[in-house]
């Protein structure tokens, strides 16, 4: 099943135990990366082929994403959250009604404008902790 790309939602929490996500609006393009380090087990028993060991190494999640400026309480919040170095809760939903819930830090937060034009930003974040799926 094809998803529409404006279903990628990036939403952040408010702050309590129990977070309420809002979307960080303004958000015309999400990208998400999972990455996990592989930790090698190969040995002289291997026949000559690299073994890996499941379940180990470490895994992230990196998130980046780019939209126009409205001045949002969300943005506030994650323009907040880059410039204390706080590491907040962030929501990634898709179309279909999966989610990716975890920590983040935000690790770059670029604003950009032109003359004639609407201001810009762009965002990445990186996982802290456990990213659970829903």
């Amino acid at each position: 099943m094809i998803e529409k790309g404006s279903a990628f939602l990036l939403k952040i929490g408010d702050g309590q135990a129990t977070p309420a996500f809002a979307t960080v609006a303004g958000l015309r393009t999400t990208q998400l990366s999972i990455n996990g380090e592989a930790v090698v087990v190969t040995n002289k028993d291997s026949g000559g082929w690299r073994q890996l060991l499941s379940g180990a190494g470490i895994r992230s999640v990196s998130v980046s994403g780019a939209g126009v400026f409205t001045g949002s309480a969300s943005e506030g919040r994650m323009r907040g959250n880059a410039l204390s170095g706080t590491i907040d809760d962030y929501r990634l939903s898709f179309e279909g009604g999966e989610t990716l819930t975890g920590r983040f830090l935000v690790t770059r937060l670029d604003y950009s404008g032109d003359f004639n034009g609407e201001r810009a930003y762009t965002v990445s974040l990186e996982s802290s902790g456990q990213v659970v799926t829903a």
